[in-house]
Order: structure tokens, then C-alpha cells, then sequence
């Protein structure tokens, strides 16, 4: 594909600028009303200049950028933002349907400072869309997985595997917002849903299929391949430096 020969500061300024998406015009409307209601109160003082960084706060926390998607058959693609927190091999919960085989879950962090816009790691049809309410523990602790607040969504792909996404409720995330249902399609990369503020996301792959991703990875939703159905790699090895 060709580039663009001309690419000026308007160019760059303007790709710097994410959209915000739908979800949050109503915050990102909230905090402007705050800032210009305090700035018309008391200009120049230091609630003023508060309110005005919760309002860039609030619009970069709902920032929606386009991402480039691998299309490959058998790519499974990180849902999420964020550092892969753990990578393990687990019986997945009995919520999920998926029997009692161990898979590999691969858990990505998302901190508040990452897109929080969740992504189809793979193409198919909504199976299942399950919520379970519960706790609000830290997203990074391990026992998250079981005891938080979760919505999962099973997708079954057109090579007849099931792949497991779980939306999970953190220490400050309070609302987990899914945008489809069972019976939809979904391609790869498409968007499903977000959560409101910090938060984790677990993949379930299938069985006898290994992650091509290590801990302290940062993942690019959309974009980075956490797993391949139809290779025989091994587990990649990684050093932090």
C-alpha cells in the first residue's frame, strides 16, 4: 500500500487526536459543564484548573483509537489494552460451559491511563453472554478471576472453537458495558464493549493451545496475536531489559 507523500504538522496533529467514543460523550459532558461553571465562578483558581484536568482526564480515559487488525484464520488477538498480568493453564469456571479441560487463560491489566475499549479476539458468533455479579478486588489479584464482578462472552468461531473473553470489574471499575448479545456476529478487532475505570481481561483459549505472549507484555487491543490455533510454535521465551 502506498503512503501518503505529503503528511504536514496539520497531518500530525490531527492523527495525534483520538476520537472519543460514544459511551463517554456524557462524562466527557458532565466534567465540561463542571469546567466551565467553576471557571465562570472562580477563574484562575485552583478547582478551576482541577476541573479542567478531569475533563482531559475523563475524554482521554474514553478515547477510541482505530487499530490495525491481523485477519489470518486461527489469530486469536488481545482484547484488550494493557500488561499481561499472568499467563496460566486452568480448569476454566463451571459459569463458562467450556467442560473441565484445563486451557490456558491469559489475564491483560488495564490501568487507568490504557484504552479501555475490549475488542473480538476472534471471529464468530456470540454463544453465550454470562454476568456475574460480585466483588470489587484489585483486577490484578489472581482470585479476581472467580470472586469479582465479570460479564463473559462466548464466541464459537467458524473452525468450531469456543473462545472465552471475561470482562472483569476492578478495585475502581464499577460498571462493565458489553455491546453485543448472544446469537451476534463479530469479526476479529470488531468492538464488544469496555469498562469504566482500570479493569482486566481474560482470554480462555482452547485446549492443547499455548499463549505466544509472555508476563509484562504490554498488549495492543486489536492488534497484538496472544495465541495461533494453527501453529505448532512452542512457548516463546522473553527477558525484560
Amino acid at each position: 500500500m502506498a503512503q501518503n507523500p505529503r503528511h504536514s504538522l496539520v497531518d500530525t496533529i490531527t492523527d495525534f487526536m483520538v476520537p472519543i467514543h460514544p459511551d463517554g460523550y456524557k462524562f466527557v459532558g458532565i466534567a465540561a459543564a463542571l469546567a466551565l461553571f467553576f471557571w465562570f465562578m472562580l477563574p484562575f483558581s485552583w478547582i478551576a484548573y482541577l476541573t479542567l484536568g478531569i475533563l482531559a482526564y475523563v475524554a482521554y480515559f474514553f478515547r477510541d483509537p482505530a487499530r490495525v487488525t491481523p485477519m489470518r484464520e486461527g489469530l486469536i488477538i488481545s482484547p484488550a489494552d494493557g500488561r499481561v498480568s499472568s499467563i496460566e493453564r486452568v480448569r476454566p469456571p463451571a459459569e463458562l460451559g467450556l467442560g473441565s479441560d484445563e486451557r490456558v487463560r491469559v489475564s491483560i491489566f488495564l490501568s487507568v491511563f490504557d484504552v479501555h475499549i475490549n475488542r473480538a479476539p476472534i471471529a464468530g458468533t456470540i454463544k453465550k453472554s454470562i454476568y456475574v455479579p460480585g466483588a470489587f478486588l484489585n483486577a490484578a489479584l489472581d482470585k479476581a478471576s472467580e470472586d469479582n464482578e465479570r460479564r463473559s462472552i462466548i464466541i464459537a468461531s467458524v473452525a468450531n472453537e469456543d473462545i472465552a473473553v471475561v470482562q472483569i470489574a476492578g478495585l475502581i471499575a464499577r460498571r462493565i458495558v458489553t455491546f453485543v448479545k448472544e446469537g451476534d456476529s463479530i469479526g476479529t478487532g470488531e468492538r464488544f464493549g469496555l469498562i469504566r475505570f482500570g479493569s482486566r481481561v481474560d482470554v480462555y483459549l482452547p485446549p492443547n493451545h499455548i499463549a505466544l505472549v509472555n508476563v509484562g507484555q504490554r498488549a495492543v487491543g486489536g492488534e497484538t496475536v496472544i495465541a495461533d490455533l494453527k501453529s505448532n510454535e512452542p512457548e516463546r521465551l522473553a527477558r525484560q531489559s
